[in-house]
């Protein structure tokens, strides 16, 4: 239960939840990490906390480094219980502390927890705080992703604590983004996509602060710490919060009750192929729903598929475009499909989702009564080679 030193006289002191495998709904096969960070200086102070289960190995990893009784400042940049479920024991331990967080911050920890014994100093952007030899300084990022949310920066050492940005639900041997690139940068995207991709505009405002900084180091509160590949992420970044995509990815999402549906996905998969996209077939009987927005976040082209159940959409779909609905996706281009016995409600139904979603849907609905034939699988593979425009 040692700290890991990061920086000379700062220390990771978080925890690492291998056994995590959800996580507000999505799917986390890597676990999670709740990082954070000792400061030690004139003022002792501790970035962020852990979860509640993992007070006790939180203590232990200060206690590696100096008595927990002596944490003089203890900054919350974000309310969540995965980061603030240690702070009572902590304010009960360090007695003196002063707490520092946003006034949104204030507000949840008081909604949260008993705080009528903290001491607790509000901030906001461009505000300060002297800890010895190191400043901090304070930018709020309000709805990345609650409205307290906030990042604390220590200009002299280059190093941003963003707290829930550019997190990654990641459990690992490693502490530093040096290795398992592709894995950390795919766990990146799916943190991106299931937790923050409806705040796009929130996240620009973020980054052209960020921008300002000098910045060789990003001690995020989830996952891996960013040191080697800052570039990358914060291209990312740019990327998803702009809703844009990569022009050759295409991913098709579908469930099927006896094959039909899924005869019809293939022959959509079989087209966008044909045309030179990169296609991705996701079947919602297999695959979780987060695992889904994952493969969607970065792509142009975006089929669903669904047959009739009753008179609606199969459960399985109708919570994916559910889920789909709160995370805001944009700028897409989209089609769908299904087969259907007596009804063929459900494709319209989808239909109607994804254009208030602001999809784009240059092709009809194509549904295909009962069993799909070879004329209607082919009239199937021509609509969806007409989707794609390029």
């Amino acid at each position: 239960m040692k700290a890991v030193e990061i920086k000379k006289g700062i220390y990771w002191v978080g925890v690492k939840d291998w056994n995590l495998r959800e996580f507000h709904g999505y799917t986390t096969s890597r676990g999670s990490t709740y990082n954070a960070y000792l400061i030690v200086d004139d003022k002792i102070t501790l970035i962020d906390g852990v979860k509640a289960p993992f007070t006790d190995e939180l203590m232990r990893r200060i206690a590696s480094v100096i008595d927990p009784e002596k944490i003089d400042v203890v900054i919350c940049n974000h309310v969540e219980m995965d980061h603030s479920g240690a702070l009572p024991a902590v304010m009960a331990k360090a007695e003196n502390a002063m707490l520092y967080c946003p006034l949104a911050g204030e507000r949840g920890l008081k909604m949260h927890y008993d705080t009528t014994e903290w001491k607790i100093q509000t901030v906001k952007t461009g505000d300060t705080l002297n800890i010895g030899k190191h400043t901090l300084s304070f930018v709020q990022m309000p709805m990345v992703h609650w409205p307290d949310s906030m990042m604390t920066y220590v200009a002299d050492e280059k190093l941003l604590f963003p707290n829930d940005g550019f997190g990654q639900h990641y459990a690992c041997d490693e502490m530093f983004d040096d290795v398992n690139f592709d894995i950390v940068m795919e766990e990146a995207k799916k943190y991106y996509g299931n937790i923050v991709w409806p705040y796009g505009a929130q996240v620009q405002k973020v980054l052209e602060e960020a921008a300002k900084l000098d910045i060789d180091m990003i001690a995020p509160s989830h996952g891996v710490i960013w040191r080697k590949h800052i570039p990358e992420i914060i291209e990312k970044y740019k990327l998803w919060s702009s809703y844009g995509h990569v022009a050759d990815k295409a991913v098709v999402v579908y469930d099927s009750m006896w094959g039909s549906t899924e005869k019809m996905a293939q022959e959509v998969a079989a087209a966008w192929i044909e045309k030179g996209l990169k296609v991705t077939l996701c079947s919602l009987k297999h695959s979780n729903i987060s695992d889904a927005i994952n493969d969607i976040v970065e792509a142009k082209y975006v089929a669903l598929g669904s047959p009739t159940l009753n008179s609606g959409i199969l459960p399985t779909m109708g919570a994916f475009l559910t889920y789909l609905k709160g995370l805001a996706a944009k700028n897409k281009v989209s089609f769908c499909f299904g087969s259907y016995g007596w009804k063929k409600d459900a494709q319209s139904e989808m239909q109607d989702i994804l254009t208030k979603l602001g999809w784009e849907l240059p092709e009809p609905i194509m549904t295909i009564n009962w069993r799909p034939t070879a004329e209607g699988l082919r009239q199937l593979h021509e609509s969806a080679l007409k989707v794609i425009k390029e």
